[in-house]
């Protein structure tokens, strides 16, 4: 996965039983358990109080990564390359999901507030769900109504001095029990520069929302519209990530459910097999039974092995179906119901969070399959004394992946043995490590069919298998390798049978004059010839090709076959003498 975090399976018990891990809608903080009061929104995507977020243990992310530890030797080489700027970076972890948040410089104030989550607990509280509202203005006594002019909950005291005021006189006044039906009650979001004013505009420079102050200050000169202006361009790119999530949560789903019938699968695979041993192994007294018990206890190892991988994967897709919900709930949620500045304002955390998700890699097959066999013909040692049989395998060969290995596998010489290496794999591409595989190999002459060459398989106990065989006769074969009767990678191949190797009869010279001693009559296969009678080639003169050879064939190749066919070159023209 993408994201820090504690190891998968150490928050399971974190969080009380019935809290949902999902906050779309939600009211409660998933902490305290309480109404939300001051939400926070999480790069994650969960919403939380602020008290008690900075209730919550911070740490270094530095610290987590070993680069502020004295006693970790390779915290130390990190502490070396560290720029002598760079400030550790605090950070918590979300209580719902364990996820990494790195506190901005403001701490926990600074997170994004969650105005969704503050509309949805004052239409709770409208319900009689939750506790009840106090007055905006003098923040003591209960709330009676709701003047929609300035979105302000008023008092009864407060609501008088209200209608009183010469500037709010004709303020529309709503009794809270007429405001149950509502969808949205929220209160004007303001500017936290300007707290006097509302948001209204947005920056697309700066990609946040503004109020009329911040436009003749720090963004006089940035391009900056009004939200209803701007909330189609940013919510169609929110709309595109969102299709984008959507079917990983549906995949997810499926996988879980293989992962389920795996796991149901592998129960029985394993019982099958236990049934097996235990017939197997009634047939002999203690040495024997000693040994049955040595075979379930690798059994039972193999099923923890295999259950813990199936376990495990499991436990990180349900995470990630849960992160995954997480944000598909919350994007609709806040698409559906949200305002347009609201959008605007999470926009930002919605996106980076739909994008970390997008990127998230994983498998929506089983991570282990049901590949186990009891092989009772194959020697399990001696117990006791006694020769027993009987092992536990959960390899099984794939001839798909089993390869061919060696030099002779498309050359041979006649009557000279020739021999490759068979490398028995398993579907996963692993070497099997044993033998006792069924393995058929065929060399066939290709014009003479029906009379094939004696081959000899050498089982080497380690998965591999020498494979030797002696052609008779020049020519081109066929090789066939089969395991299980099915061929390998690679088979049938063609094999190229030449003649038996030639050795030089001649001398590797650097030139007929200086091998034999300036005699005139001796000769040399590359034509070469000096003047004054000499047969021979000698340097720098007609037909000597300037480097050392073989008299023989003229083959400039020390280590080659020869390929005199005798006339001018042949060895009885020639003077042997010292080889250069």
């Amino acid at each position: 996965m993408s994201e820090n975090r504690k190891p998968l399976l150490g928050f399971v018990s974190k969080l009380p039983s019935g809290t949902a891990l999902g906050n779309s809608g939600k009211t409660h903080c998933p902490l305290c358990m309480g109404l939300f009061k001051a939400p926070r929104l999480l790069p994650c995507l969960h919403t939380v109080c602020t008290t008690c977020l900075e209730q919550l243990e911070p740490f270094s992310v530095v610290d987590i990564r070993g680069g502020d530890s004295d006693t970790s030797s390779e915290g130390s080489i990190f502490q070396e390359l560290k720029p002598p700027s760079l400030q550790p970076q605090i950070g918590i972890l979300c209580p719902v999901c364990d996820a990494q948040v790195d506190l901005p410089m403001g701490g926990v104030k600074a997170l994004t507030i969650d105005h969704l989550a503050m509309n949805d607990v004052m239409l709770e509280s409208l319900r009689g769900e939750g506790q009840g509202l106090v007055c905006d203005l003098c923040n003591d006594r209960e709330v009676e109504k709701r003047c929609q002019t300035c979105k302000a909950n008023l008092c009864h005291f407060c609501c008088q001095a209200h209608r009183r005021q010469k500037k709010t006189t004709y303020h529309t006044m709503v009794d809270l029990k007429d405001l149950k039906g509502y969808s949205r009650i929220g209160k004007p979001i303001l500017c936290p520069e300007h707290p006097a004013e509302e948001l209204r505009l947005f920056c697309e420079l700066c990609d946040r929302p503004v109020c009329r102050d911040c436009v003749v200050g720090n963004h006089r000169e940035h391009p900056c519209d009004f939200t209803s202006n701007v909330i189609h361009k940013h919510g169609d790119s929110v709309r595109e990530l969102l299709r984008g999530t959507q079917p990983h949560v549906e995949a997810l789903g499926e996988a879980l459910v293989q992962i389920e019938e795996m796991n149901s699968t592998l129960q029985a695979r394993v019982e099958a097999v236990a049934a097996e041993v235990r017939i197997f192994s009634e047939g002999y007294v203690k040495a024997i039974e000693e040994h049955r018990d040595r075979l379930l206890k690798q059994l039972e190892d193999v099923r923890v092995q295999k259950e813990n991988s199936l376990q495990l994967q499991k436990a990180q897709l349900e995470q990630l179906l849960a992160d995954m919900r997480t944000g598909v709930e919350f994007t609709e949620h806040l698409l559906t119901s949200g305002s347009d500045l609201e959008i605007l304002i999470t926009k930002g955390v919605v996106v980076e969070r739909l994008r970390k998700l997008n990127k998230v890699e994983y498998s929506a097959r089983p991570g282990v399959n049901d590949k186990i066999c009891f092989s009772p013909q194959q020697r399990a040692g001696r117990c006791r004394g006694y020769e027993v049989y009987g092992t536990i395998n959960t390899k099984e060969v794939d001839p798909a992946k089993c390869v061919l290995q060696g030099e002779d596998l498309h050359r041979a010489r006649e009557k000279q043995t020739a021999s490759f290496t068979l490398l028995c794999k398993d579907a996963a591409g692993e070497s099997m490590g044993r033998g006792g595989e069924n393995v058929h190999v065929a060399v066939v002459p290709k014009d003479k069919k029906d009379s094939p060459v004696r081959t000899l398989v050498q089982d080497n106990k380690d998965g591999t298998y020498c494979v030797s065989y002696t052609p008779k006769e020049p020519g081109v074969y066929t090789v066939l390798v089969c395991v299980k009767e099915q061929h390998v990678q690679g088979s049938p191949f063609t094999v190229t049978v030449r003649k038996r190797h030639r050795p030089h009869p001649g001398v590797f010279h650097c030139c007929t004059f200086c091998s034999s001693g300036g005699q005139k009559t001796a000769r040399c296969a590359c034509g070469g010839t000096m003047p004054g009678g000499y047969l021979g080639c000698g340097h720098g003169h007609k037909g000597h090709p300037g480097r050392p050879h073989w008299s023989c064939c003229g083959k400039f190749a020390e280590k080659s076959e020869c390929t005199c066919t005798g006339g001018q070159g042949a060895p009885r023209s020639l003077l042997r003498t010292v080889a250069l």
